[in-house]
């Protein structure tokens, strides 16, 4: 071999052995981010490039942080080493990489690196740290935040802090969101986040906060105190205005409503699923002193809401309202009076017996009100209220009598939910009554529920003049239908379930419904169906458990799409246009795996599924009628035979008889 080839090859193999590494990098790089992702690395890769701005180095197998290779990316902007096994930093590692603004340590050790009590800054340029899931106990956090100036977005969640101490975020004086929930806060020291001028949201949920009796964070828009065991909620008393928008109260056990500020800015306040009793903000020491007779913990804070000065509180700002999940009794009209910006309001699953709206706080902007699973009686709307409703949730409730009227005096109504209440259908021609409810010319309305109210009827013309998308009367069992029942939603129905209401005919034609897409006739007594008489829109047919043995060809329309026929009596052999659709995809039947169909064979009715039917399972049925057929043919042409003979015999013996006696 000569030497020009011999110094050819080392250079080859020189650049080769240059390049490799680079070459053979795990991480993925794109322009300016390297994605080292899931690696399973032990550290951090040498020879990506000098100038990327996001390095992901997340769900990996790292430990140590130490300057020896990350200094070299001086360029970093976004650090991610989630779900590692982070334990020790090299202080003052983060110092040089002067443009890291978002570093994620979330998911590692730091609790054994916060053991050795040494600060981890500063993180002179990071504006945004998650701590998250490390878990860090009380006074761990400041050895990472006794020196980031620039930090407005801090998380801490999911770790083991009990106690917020003053000193805690005296590093991190720029914050403006602190995440803390999913610890174990008992304790928040005064003073702790009021330096924090620029603090605009808090969560502070899935804590053991037990009550906040003087809140005093002006400047805050969202508080987040959901699912903690707070008893009582009460902002100092002040004339400045309170700069908070969201309040989430959810899910802890306040008795009585929150005192809140006397000016703000709240447009939502959630108190779903507590204790509520009242939706007065104090209470008297008898009231207390029988909760206690009821087995609830009374705490010092519990008593001092007897005794705070009840102060006019008004929420002109409020958009959104949950009581949900209470034990309200009562919640006067006049409660509503200040509320005029007031669009959402649930006040489901109580002890309602009663509700009404009455003109001096009319509820005009509302548009959704959810009064559903309680258990009223009565319910009454003034004239000239609730003029924007338009989604009413009444289900669940004890409603048999009411108003006749009482839907049509809502100009807005698009949406009425009734199902499992008592209430009867009063007839277009003879207008409300006092025993039913009329919906008819509700011009407005397009969705109505009326499932499980018992219904005995549906008059003619119901809901003449309402233009109705949506109707709903299933689970009315024994429920009488007329042809007319439905008359004036031909050209606006696209939804229809008539759904377990024991069915045994259908006296409409579906065909003059030109736009209903949709129809649940499902767990009925339906035997034999003409569902149309010419072509129909209908594209899902529900047919499940009826008792059906044969779907006639002119049922399956062009237009339908799926179809749902399991648990009837289906003939496997009376069903060859079905069997057809199945075989060649034009029709999606969903429950198919539950169809089944009967043939016969030996003389023995067999089950099968439908989708495993074949041709020579109905040999021995086309056999044995062929068979029957040829017998009859066979008889009826002995009969005729038979009569031919005995009319030409007695034709002869007659001739005969006349000439002898002639």
């Amino acid at each position: 071999m000569g030497p020009c080839l011999w110094i050819l090859m080392l250079i080859v193999t020189h650049i080769t052995a240059f390049r490799r590494p680079r070459d053979l990098s795990p991480c993925q790089v794109f322009q300016e981010d390297a994605n080292c992702s899931n690696l399973n690395l032990t550290k951090i890769p040498i020879h990506l490039p000098a100038t990327i701005h996001t390095l992901d180095l997340s769900r990996n197998l790292l430990q140590n942080l130490t300057d020896d290779v990350l200094l070299a990316y001086s360029s970093i902007q976004h650090l991610n080493l989630h779900s590692n096994k982070i334990q020790f930093i090299q202080p003052g590692l983060f110092q040089a990489l002067t443009r890291l603004q978002v570093l994620d340590l979330s998911r590692n050790f730091l609790d054994l690196y916060a053991a050795l009590k040494t600060p981890i800054g500063p993180l002179t340029s990071v504006q945004r740290l998650d701590l998250s899931g490390n878990g860090l106990f009380t006074d761990m956090s400041g050895y990472f935040l006794n020196d980031a100036p620039a930090l407005t977005n801090l998380s801490l969640d999911g770790n083991s802090i009990t106690k917020i101490c003053r000193d805690t975020f005296n590093g991190t004086q720029a914050l403006r969101n602190i995440d803390l929930h999913n610890n174990v806060i008992i304790e928040i020291e005064e003073g702790a986040f009021e330096s924090l001028s620029n603090l605009s949201e808090l969560d502070l949920s899935m804590n053991s906060i037990s009550c906040i009796v003087d809140f005093n964070l002006f400047q805050l828009k969202t508080l987040n105190l959901r699912q903690n065991s707070m008893t009582n909620f009460q902002t100092i008393d002040s004339e400045l205005e309170f700069e908070l928008l969201y309040l989430d109260l959810r899910e802890n056990k306040i008795i009585y409503f929150p005192v809140l500020p006397r000016k703000n800015k709240l447009i939502y306040l959630d108190l779903s699923r507590n204790l509520l009793r009242s939706v007065n903000c104090s209470g008297s020491l008898e009231e207390l002193e029988n909760l206690r007779d009821s087995g609830y913990l009374l705490t010092d804070h519990d008593k001092h809401i007897s005794c705070i000065s009840k102060r006019h509180q008004d929420l002109p700002r409020l958009l959104y309202l949950d009581l949900s999940y209470n034990q309200l009794k009562s919640v006067p009209s006049s409660f509503f009076g200040s509320m005029v910006s007031l669009e959402t309001l649930n006040i489901s699953n109580n002890c309602l017996e009663s509700f009404s709206v009455d003109s001096e706080s009319p509820l005009n902007a509302l548009k959704t009100l959810d009064i559903s699973f309680n258990n009223l009686h009565n319910l009454s709307f003034g004239e000239r209220t609730l003029a924007a409703l338009e989604v009413l949730h009444l289900q669940g409730n004890a409603l048999s009598t009411l108003d006749g009227s009482i839907f049509s005096r809502l100009p807005s109504i698009r949406s009425l939910h009734l199902q499992q209440n008592q209430l009867s259908i009063c007839s277009s021609q003879w207008g409300p009554a006092k025993d039913c409810i009329s919906l008819s010319g509700i011009s407005t309305l397009s969705y109505l529920y009326l499932s499980d109210n018992n219904l005995l009827s549906v008059p003619q013309s119901a809901f003449q003049g309402s233009p109705l998308l949506i109707l709903d009367l299933s689970l009315n069992p024994g429920m009488e239908v007329s042809p007319l029942s439905l008359s004036g939603l031909e050209t606006t129905l696209s939804h229809l379930s008539l759904r377990g209401n024991q069915l045994q005919r259908l006296p409409f034609d579906f065909t003059l419904f030109r736009k209903l897409k949709s129809l649940d006739l499902s767990v009925n007594r339906l035997s034999g169906l003409s569902l149309w008489s010419g072509d129909s829109s209908v594209e899902s047919l529900n047919l499940q458990n009826n008792s059906l043995v044969t779907l006639a060809p002119d049922m399956l329309q062009k237009a339908l799409r799926t179809l749902y026929v399991g648990s009837n009596p289906l003939s496997c052999c009376r069903n060859q246009h079905l069997l057809t659709l199945l075989q060649q995809d034009r029709l999606m039947v969903p429950d198919i795996a539950a169809v089944t169909c009967w043939y016969t064979k030996d003389s023995e009715n067999m089950e099968i599924s439908m989708s495993a039917v074949q041709p020579e399972h109905c040999k021995s049925v086309n056999v044995k009628v062929l068979l029957i057929s040829v017998i009859v043919v066979l008889v009826l042409g002995l009969l005729v035979l038979t009569v031919i003979m005995k009319l030409l015999f007695h034709s002869r013996r007659h001739r005969f008889n006349r000439g002898i006696k002639a």
